[in-house]
């Protein structure tokens, strides 16, 4: 029996997986999660809000958009299939996170800005920046108005980024496979050493 001793990462069972901390969609999905979490304190609270359902839907929105990418990476390393769902549900949280926002502009007859809007030019232009936080934008949570519109945008890069991402992980399955294939041409290749 012969054993090698440098596998390349492609002979190994299972790939590296992880790494989600690095991901610039779970950095903005993190950001999104802060700020509507302060957004739902200050402007959707249960004393003023007339469905609490919808603060803790909000809440569950984005914590559902942030952990969903860090499940999908995590479980990436066995199955390709299972992170393409996990991914795709993060993208579904952040959209219905973003009607929400749509709805409370509209059902409190607050504008929603266009993207030529300055102040939306200002908020995409921050997402260039390499030690951007929640606290980047906290400026912009002042009144309701900017506060969603802020949100909506920060939102709709993210989901900007997952459908890229999305489109990637597409990709690789179908040119490389998942877990069974990988299976499958490891014990190929072992079979023929022996």
């Amino acid at each position: 029996m012969t054993y090698k001793t440098n596998k390349s990462y492609k002979d190994n069972l299972i790939l590296p997986h992880g790494g989600y901390r690095k991901l610039k969609s779970f950095e903005m999905a993190t950001i999104i999660y802060d700020l509507n979490v302060e957004f739902c304190n200050r402007y959707m609270t249960y004393r003023t809000n007339k469905s609490p359902r919808t603060y803790d839907q909000m809440v569950q929105a984005a914590r559902s958009g942030k952990q969903n990418i860090a499940e999908a990476s995590q479980a990436s390393g066995t199955s390709k299939k299972t992170e393409l769902k996990l991914v795709n549900v993060a993208r579904a949280s952040l959209e219905e996170l973003l009607l929400d926002y749509e709805d409370f502009l509209r059902q409190n007859n607050l504008p929603v800005w266009s993207k030529d809007y300055p102040k939306a030019h200002e908020i995409r232009a921050l997402a260039y920046r390499s030690d951007k936080s929640y606290k980047t934008y906290m400026s912009y949570l002042e009144s309701p108005e900017s506060a969603a519109n802020c949100l909506i945008c920060l939102i709709h890069q993210t989901n900007f980024l997952l459908d890229r991402q999305l489109e990637a992980l597409s990709k690789e399955f179908l040119e490389k496979g998942g877990f069974t294939e990988r299976l499958y041409e490891i014990r190929k290749k072992k079979n023929r050493t022996y």
